[in-house]
């Protein structure tokens, strides 16, 4: 690494761009590696939150657990797991925490997390090993993830944001077939133990080479003012998801009204998402389909829920991040009526088809959400602010899971995936009035102006 030089590039509104090191200067290696690194410690702690569906009845029948308490381990997990995100982004923000000790402190608590529940059917020993420190690790890990892509691709972050926020669904697909085919009250000790032991290391490796950019960092390769007219950038994505007026502090954001209405927003259908996580195995085993289609269609869930994160990235980084927002809720609140016809019909098929819907539409919109924030509120406090959006899934974690839990024992699962649904289409419809602030229409018209090449060009 060399002391390179830099100059900062103020824009029209004030905005500062710190452009002149490049990534080698910083870290000594290209900014690819902070999309590969990212990525693969997303997968390894995914199993978490998209395997339980597939361990929990192991766990029911060897410690006595009754439904209920799996899935409220299950909703205070994603508490801690969504509320460390603001805090630990205030504190690397701050410079009193750098990503790689939030990193390695991720690890550490992820471990623990399985360990706890692998030795102890005591509920209270598994709410603090499991629910807090694992919930607490998995959420350290995933913040700092999602915020370390934004801050090396401030150019072009919709697709790779969604393809590192991809691996936390996919990344657990193997493990959800090992429980599915493997796991008994005889073996699950050791199978539960190796699995804290790899998202231990792989984590910890992985987060020992992360490094942020520089406050205000662009790549010097593109013009700050002018990076519409780059020849990569010809499709018009910038006059979809033009870059932030300035750098917004969390107050300044929180007075917008808009990281308001994107909370509210992520309350609803991150409950929905968490729903079909949680209880789209234990349905499945209801309706008839048996211990491998409820597996299998567990892991279509998760391939789809994370492979669509990364198309939708690369979709919104053309269409618009809100229009595609927009478009995926809607689906999501389609296929929980579409999984509750399957199931009821006991219809195969058409119950697969619509665990593929379910897992497109309720995992694509964490990565839109992961771009929007920096889209409307800028890079410099995105830790912060992403953090106090995805806290979020506070509210929706507890809904998606032991509410969720009591709903089907009240009304039965009819009755909770038409709430489910009924909600999610609420959420779309809530997004149809977010707007970037600040930005004038008069703006966003010269912003578009640039972004097209004229006939004149032969563009």
């Amino acid at each position: 690494m060399t002391a390179a030089t830099y100059q900062e590039i103020v824009d029209e509104n004030g905005r500062v761009y710190r452009v002149g090191e490049t990534p080698q200067d910083i870290m000594g290696r290209s900014r690819s590696w902070m999309v590969w690194l990212p990525w693969i410690a997303m997968m390894a702690v995914s199993v978490f939150e998209y395997g339980w569906g597939a361990v929990e009845g192991t766990l029911e029948e060897k410690y006595g657990w009754s439904l209920s308490d799996a899935f409220w381990l299950a909703s205070i997990w994603a508490v801690f797991q969504a509320g460390v995100a603001f805090p630990a982004g205030r504190l690397r923000e701050k410079n009193i925490v750098s990503a790689k000790t939030a990193m390695l402190a991720g690890a550490v608590c992820s471990g623990i997390g399985y360990f706890t529940i692998s030795h102890s059917g005591n509920l209270a020993v598994a709410f603090i090993g499991y629910s807090m420190l694992g919930g607490t690790g998995a959420g350290l890990v995933y913040a700092t993830c999602i915020n370390m892509v934004g801050k090396w691709y401030p150019e072009k972050r919709g697709a790779r944001t969604g393809f590192v926020n991809g691996g936390f669904a996919y990344g657990a697909v193997p493990f959800i077939y090992v429980f599915a085919a493997f796991l008994t009250p005889t073996n699950y000790t050791v199978i539960l133990d190796v699995i804290g032991v790899y998202m231990l290391l792989v984590v910890g490796v992985c987060g020992f080479l992360f490094k942020d950019p520089p406050k205000s960092w662009w790549p010097q390769e593109v013009d700050p003012k002018n990076w519409a007219a780059n020849r990569r950038t010809k499709s018009g994505g910038l006059a979809k998801n033009p870059p932030a007026v300035k750098q917004f502090s969390p107050m300044e954001a929180i007075r917008t009204g808009m990281l308001p209405l994107m909370w509210v927003c992520l309350v609803i259908i991150g409950g929905v998402s968490l729903f079909g996580i949680n209880f789209q195995v234990p349905f499945a085993k209801e309706s008839g389909f048996g211990a491998f289609v409820a597996a299998s269609s567990a892991g279509v869930l998760s391939i789809v829920n994370g492979t669509g994160r990364a198309v939708v990235g690369w979709v919104s980084d053309r269409i618009g991040r809100r229009q595609t927002l927009t478009v995926v809720l809607v689906i999501a609140g389609g296929a929980q009526f579409g999984v509750m016809y399957a199931g009821n019909t006991h219809n195969l098929v058409l119950f697969m088809v619509f665990a593929f819907l379910t897992g497109f539409g309720g995992g694509a919109f964490y990565p839109l959400f992961a771009a929007l924030v920096p889209d409307y509120f800028g890079e410099n406090n995105n830790a912060s602010n992403y953090g106090l959006v995805y806290s979020a899934k506070l509210i929706g974690g507890v809904g998606g899971g032991g509410l969720a839990a009591g709903v089907i024992s009240a009304w039965g699962y009819t009755g909770a995936y038409i709430l489910a649904g009924c909600i999610a289409l609420l959420s779309a419809v809530l997004t149809l009035f977010l707007r970037q602030p600040k930005r004038t229409h008069h703006q966003l018209a010269e912003t578009e102006l640039v972004a097209r090449p004229s006939a004149a060009t032969g563009g």
